[in-house]
């Protein structure tokens, strides 16, 4: 059954005062334990791509190549850490009934250093300047959306279909653009993107509001953080995605 954006319309939960007390209560909890979660992951992210590319792990990821210019050329680990994130959502979301909540925490850890692995190339191709400041553009846009998505009561779910249309879309033009080399096409990935992913923002964030009250309130305490960890993954997701292509737009080449 679908839910309205007012979650407190689902026929399951009482509708007495206490009750929907316990349930915002309990929501305004749940919320803070997914976005605690996808933060967590973004700092472990940023300190494993800083470490990687300020010691002397950088040379088992890349090595120089100086006929090219001093082009930093991946080595196979960094090929290896460019697909590993990959491998971990698809592990986490075929076992998301298997995996217990400790499995589920740790496979969302590793995913997240992996994910630090696979980003460690920006840091060769845009100032260092520039990735701190669309990353705190990111953060103000994420934040603003992700609130919008929480409070509002226009009903988000018809924007799922749509929206998952456009992601699907995106990914065939990258990879049509990754023969064709266009840079008026990359431009128009980019904005699609954008505008794709925040609206994703919004709807996932309605969308674990609504299924709070469905799966992890009715379901237990245990259940609940099992899914608060994947309610993060989606969200973090979402944060990665928009950071990337904000950065393709806004971003100062270091080259």
């Amino acid at each position: 059954m679908a839910l309205s954006p007012d979650y407190r319309s689902y026929t399951g939960v009482s509708g007495s005062a206490a009750t929907q007390a316990v349930v915002d209560a309990g929501l305004r909890a749940y919320m803070l334990r997914v976005y605690n979660w996808m933060a967590s992951g973004l700092v472990l992210t940023g300190i494993v791509a800083y470490l990687i590319v300020n010691t002397s792990l950088v040379s088992a990821f890349y090595k120089v190549v100086p006929v090219q210019g001093g082009t930093m050329e991946p080595t196979g680990l960094a090929w290896l850490s460019i697909f590993a994130p990959l491998v971990f959502v698809m592990v986490m979301s075929f076992g998301v009934n298997k995996l217990s909540r400790t499995a589920a925490q740790t496979l969302y850890w590793l995913f997240c250093a992996a994910m630090g692995a696979s980003l460690t190339n920006i840091f060769f191709i845009y100032t260092s300047t520039s990735i701190v400041e669309v990353f705190f553009i990111t953060a103000g846009t994420f934040a603003a959306i992700s609130l919008y998505g929480y409070t509002t009561r226009t009903d988000l779910t018809r924007m799922g279909g749509f929206l998952f249309m456009g992601l699907i879309g995106i990914i065939i033009a990258a990879l049509v653009n990754m023969f064709m080399h266009s840079s008026g096409l990359q431009f128009a990935i980019s904005v699609i993107g954008v505008l794709v992913f925040t609206g994703l923002t919004a709807y996932d964030t309605q969308r674990i509001k609504a299924d709070y009250v469905q799966f992890a309130y009715a379901s237990g305490p245990d259940l609940a953080a099992k899914r608060s960890v994947y309610d993060a993954l989606t969200l973090y997701l979402n944060f990665i995605n928009l950071f990337m292509l904000l950065l393709q737009l806004l971003g100062n080449r270091s080259r």
